[in-house]
């Protein structure tokens, strides 16, 4: 049977450090929303380029393309900070409190570290793009450090998030998955 979630944002509790996280990721969150209508508005001017002045487009469908994908992994850690990723939370609503607790901190240690893993590939990969000067080998060419710099500036925004929602877990400021106590 389903039933409606009680979760809620994550609470920061006046945690200093959770406070700047969620400004952080509440920041990103703005400008994800930012690239998205960037996207839109490019997506409008080439639709218009195209049909009425039929003319020729060169940059922006790839820019539409590097917009959303920066967009989508810049928002990560907004949408971790409201609880908006996809959350079954069946076995946490059948657990008691501490078994609870447990279980959250298990699968925030567990996403903590492979979202790290992802970072530091992510870098890595940005970092030969800017080393190796590499360009898209479109008409346009940009340099593909610019939209690969998504990836680890995406990455650690939702690993600082992670790690401020497993701190807040720790200091009883925030509660497991979101959930409280029957």
């Amino acid at each position: 049977m389903a039933t409606h979630s009680s979760a809620t944002v994550a609470r920061t509790g006046g945690n200093p450090f959770l406070r700047a996280v969620a400004a952080v990721s509440t920041v990103a969150g703005w400008c994800a929303a930012a690239m998205i209508v960037a996207a839109v508005g490019i997506t409008c001017q080439m639709i218009f380029v195209r049909f009425v002045l039929n003319g020729s487009t060169i940059w922006q469908t790839e820019a539409v393309i590097y917009l959303m994908i920066a967009a989508t992994l810049i928002g990560l850690s907004y949408v971790q900070r409201l609880r908006g990723h996809v959350n079954v939370d069946l076995i946490p609503l059948l657990l008691p409190m501490p078994a609870r607790r447990a279980l959250a901190m298990l699968t925030l240690g567990l996403s903590i570290a492979i979202i790290a893993v992802m970072l530091f590939y992510g870098y890595e990969f940005w970092h030969f793009a800017w080393e190796r000067g590499w360009r898209s080998d479109t008409v346009w060419g940009p340099k593909l450090w610019i939209p690969y710099l998504s990836l680890p500036l995406g990455l650690g925004l939702l690993l600082l998030q992670l790690v401020a929602d497993f701190v807040a877990l720790v200091l009883r400021i925030d509660t497991p998955f979101g959930l409280e106590a029957d």
